[in-house]
C-alpha cells in the first residue's frame, strides 16, 4: 500500500492510531446507541405521563366549560423542556386547545387520526410516525363519556442535546488518550528504530562493497533481542569473510575451466533460463554472451532445435538422469549454412534433495559432418562415373549407326519437307547425344571448341522435342526472344541446360498450364560492365517450398521418386559455371491469395575467350531461399 509508512516508528504510529479510532469509534457508536434507546424510552414514559395529566386537565376544564384554563393547561405542558407541542382535539379529531397562539393553527395529521381507533380507555398510547416523531395521547373522559384527546408530542431537541452532550465528552476523552498514546508510541519506537538504523546501515555497506570489512562490527548500544541480532550479524560477516576468501581460489578455477574449455557449456534453471555460459557456446549460437543471461532457448535458438533442446533440459530436471549423444541440426544465426551439435545434458545439484540447475555440453560436429556429406557424395559421383564410363561405351556403337543411316536418308532418299527438317533434328539430337556421352566421361569437360550459336535455334529445337508431351498435356508456350541472337557458348551444353528446365517446367506443370520462355540481351547482376544474354524460364507448375529450393542443386537430390535422378538441375549448374554464368531460382507454392510457379533466370556472358581449356572457380549458381514474389516474365 503507497499511503502505508515505511519506518517502524511512523508504523507503529499509524497502528496504534488507526486501532484507537477504530476502538473509540466502536465504543461511540456502543454508547451513544445505548444513550438514544434510554433517552427515547424515558421520552415514552415521560410522553404518557404527559398526556394523561393533560387530559386529567382537560377534562376538568371542558366539563366546567372553562376554555381559556383549557388553553392554559396546554401551554403549561408545553413548558416542560421534553414536550414540543401539546394539543386537545374532540371525539372525531377537531381541535379544540393548540399550544400555538391560534388553536387552529395546528391540525391532526393523518398519522394521527389513524390512532384513534387504537386508543384504549384509561390508557395513554405512545406510537411513532414520520421518520423519528414521537407522541403520546389519552382519552379525556367526563363521566365515563369520552369527550376529546390529549395530544402531546417528544422534543427531539433535548434528546439530540443529550446526545450530543455525550460525544462532546468523548471527543475530549478520545483526544487526550490519543495524544498520550502518540507519545509514548514515539518513545518506545525510538528505542526500536536506532539498533534497527545500525543494522540497516551495515547491511547496506556489505552490499555496496561485499569484500570490505572496514565498518565491522557494528556498534551494540541495546542489551535486548535487537542487541542479540546485530552480535548474531556480526558474526554472520566474519563467517561470510572466511569463507569468501576460501570460494575465490574455486571460482577462479571453475571460471577458466568454464571459459577455455573448447566446447559449448550452458546451465539452465528450471524454467529454462540461461544462467551461465561460455564464449564458445556464445560463438555457436551467433549471440553475445551477455545476452543469453535471462533469455529462454526459443529466443537464441530456431525452431525446432530449442523445443528439442528445452524438453531435454525438463525431462532431465523430471527424471534427474543424465542425457546424452543429442543430435541437434539447425542453420546458424548469421548464414543459412546448416549445423549439427552432439549435445548431453545432466542435472546439477546444490543439495542432495534437488536439482539445482541442468548444465548441457555442446559439441559442435558440423564440420565432421559436412567432411562425411562430402565423402559421400565423392564416392556416388566415381561410382555415377565409373557406370557412366560402362554406358557411353555402349551407346557409342548404336548411335554410330544411326548417326550413318541419317546421314543415308538425307544425302540419298531425296526427302522433302517436312521429312528432312525431322532428319535435320534427328541428326542435331544425335550429335548431342554424343556429346552428353563424352560430357559423361569427363563430367562435363568439354573437348570441343565453342562456336557462336543462335540462340533461337536452340530454343525452339528444344520446344519441338517436347512439343508431343506439352500437345498432350494442353501447355500453353509463350516464346519471347529475337531469332537473330546469337552467342558464343557451347552450343551442345546449352540445349542440353535449357532441356533440363523445359523438362522439369512441364513436369511441374499441370494440363492447362502455361510456360514462358524468354531470351534478351541483357548484362550480369553482379558485373554491369560485363554484357551476355540473359534467359528466363517461368512455369505455373505446383512450386518449390524452402527445403526444396535449398537442396535442389545438389548432385541426386530428386522429388521425383523413381522416375528422377538427381542430376539434371545439377549437370545444369556445372554447364552454367563452365560459361562463367549465374543462375537464379524464385519459387512459390500455392496458397490462399497467390498462385504457385517457379522461375529460372540464367545469364551467359558473351564472352569470345571461353574456351573449353578455361575452368572457372569464382562462379556458382544462386539459389535463393527467402520467399519472393513469383511471377511469368514479362517482355
Amino acid at each position: 500500500m503507497r499511503w502505508w509508512p515505511r519506518t517502524i516508528r511512523w508504523q507503529m504510529l499509524a497502528g496504534l492510531l488507526l486501532l484507537e479510532v477504530l476502538s473509540l469509534g466502536l465504543f461511540s457508536a456502543v454508547l451513544v446507541h445505548q444513550q438514544t434507546r434510554r433517552v427515547y424510552e424515558h421520552a415514552r414514559k415521560r410522553l404518557a405521563y404527559d398526556s394523561t395529566f393533560l387530559a386529567m386537565q382537560a377534562s376538568e376544564a371542558i366539563g366546567q366549560q372553562r376554555w381559556a384554563q383549557l388553553i392554559s393547561d396546554v401551554k403549561l405542558t408545553v413548558a416542560s423542556p421534553t414536550v414540543e407541542t401539546a394539543i386537545v382535539t374532540d371525539p372525531a379529531g377537531n381541535v379544540l386547545a393548540a399550544s400555538s397562539i391560534f388553536p387552529n393553527h395546528r391540525s391532526l395529521l393523518p398519522p394521527e387520526r389513524a390512532q384513534i381507533p387504537l386508543i384504549k380507555a384509561g390508557q395513554s398510547r405512545v406510537f411513532r410516525y414520520e421518520g423519528n416523531h414521537w407522541e403520546g395521547v389519552h382519552g379525556v373522559y367526563i363521566d365515563n363519556v369520552l369527550r376529546g384527546y390529549a395530544w402531546v408530542q417528544f422534543d427531539r431537541g433535548e434528546a439530540r442535546r443529550q446526545i450530543g452532550g455525550l460525544l462532546s465528552d468523548l471527543s475530549v476523552f478520545g483526544f487526550i488518550w490519543i495524544a498520550a498514546s502518540v507519545v509514548l508510541v514515539l518513545i518506545m519506537a525510538r528505542t526500536i528504530a536506532r539498533p534497527l538504523a545500525v543494522l540497516h546501515g551495515g547491511t547496506r555497506a556489505l552490499m555496496t562493497a561485499p569484500e570490505s570489512t572496514g565498518g565491522f562490527p557494528l556498534p551494540v548500544t541495546v542489551q535486548n533481542e535487537l542487541g542479540d541480532l546485530i552480535e548474531a550479524f556480526n558474526g554472520m560477516v566474519a563467517s561470510i569473510a572466511e569463507q569468501r576468501a576460501g570460494l575465490n581460489d574455486t571460482l577462479s578455477l571453475l571460471d577458466s575451466m568454464l571459459a577455455n574449455a573448447p566446447i559449448g557449456l550452458a546451465f539452465f534453471d528450471r524454467r529454462c533460463r540461461f544462467v551461465r555460459v561460455n564464449q564458445v557456446f556464445a560463438s555457436m549460437t551467433g549471440v553475445p554472451l551477455s545476452r543469453h543471461l535471462g533469455r529462454t532457448l526459443p529466443e537464441l535458438l530456431p525452431q525446432p532445435v530449442a523445443q528439442v533442446l528445452e524438453d531435454t533440459v525438463l525431462r532431465v530436471f523430471a527424471e534427474e538422469q543424465p542425457v546424452r549423444n543429442l543430435e541437434l541440426n539447425g542453420h546458424g544465426s548469421k548464414t543459412s549454412q546448416s549445423w549439427t551439435w552432439l549435445a548431453s545434458a545432466y542435472p546439477v545439484w546444490t543439495n542432495p534433495q534437488q536439482v539445482r540447475w541442468v548444465g548441457v555440453i555442446v559439441l559442435d560436429a558440423s564440420e565432421r559432418k559436412r567432411n562425411e556429406e562430402a565423402l559421400r557424395k565423392t564416392e556416388k559421383l566415381a561410382a555415377t562415373g565409373r557406370l557412366a564410363a560402362s554406358i557411353a561405351h555402349e551407346i557409342n556403337n548404336p548411335l554410330e549407326a544411326i548417326t550413318n543411316l541419317l546421314f543415308l536418308l538425307r544425302n540419298f532418299c531425296q526427302l522433302q519437307n517436312p521429312a528432312l527438317e525431322y532428319v535435320t533434328m534427328a541428326e542435331h539430337e544425335a550429335r548431342r547425344i554424343s556429346e552428353i556421352t563424352q560430357q559423361t566421361l569427363r563430367f562435363y569437360r568439354q573437348s570441343t571448341m565453342p562456336t557462336r550459336a543462335s540462340m533461337a535455334e536452340i530454343l525452339d529445337s528444344v520446344v519441338s522435342l517436347y512439343q508431343g508431351r506439352l500437345n498432350s498435356l494442353n501447355i500453353q508456350v509463350e516464346r519471347k526472344y529475337d531469332q537473330e541472337m546469337n552467342l558464343f557458348c557451347f552450343s551442345g551444353e546449352l540445349r542440353q541446360v535449357f532441356a533440363n528446365l523445359v523438362g522439369n517446367a512441364i513436369d511441374a506443370t499441370s494440363a492447362g498450364g502455361r510456360i514462358v520462355i524468354r531470351a534478351r540481351r541483357s548484362r550480369n547482376w553482379k558485373d554491369a560492365a560485363q554484357p551476355g544474354i540473359r534467359f528466363a524460364i517461368a512455369d505455373t507448375g505446383t512450386g518449390m517450398d524452402a527445403a526444396v529450393r535449398e537442396h535442389a542443386f545438389e548432385a541426386f537430390f530428386t522429388t521425383k521418386e523413381v522416375t528422377g535422378t538427381g542430376l539434371g538441375l545439377w549437370v545444369s549448374q556445372e554447364i552454367i559455371v563452365k560459361h562463367r554464368g549465374v543462375v537464379h531460382l524464385r519459387s512459390r507454392t500455392a496458397k490462399s491469395d497467390k498462385p504457385s510457379g517457379t522461375v529460372f533466370q540464367v545469364f551467359i556472358p558473351d564472352d569470345p575467350n571461353l574456351s573449353a581449356a578455361d575452368r572457372p572457380v569464382l562462379t556458382v549458381a544462386e539459389n535463393g531461399n527467402r520467399e519472393e514474389p513469383v511471377s511469368l516474365p514479362q517482355s
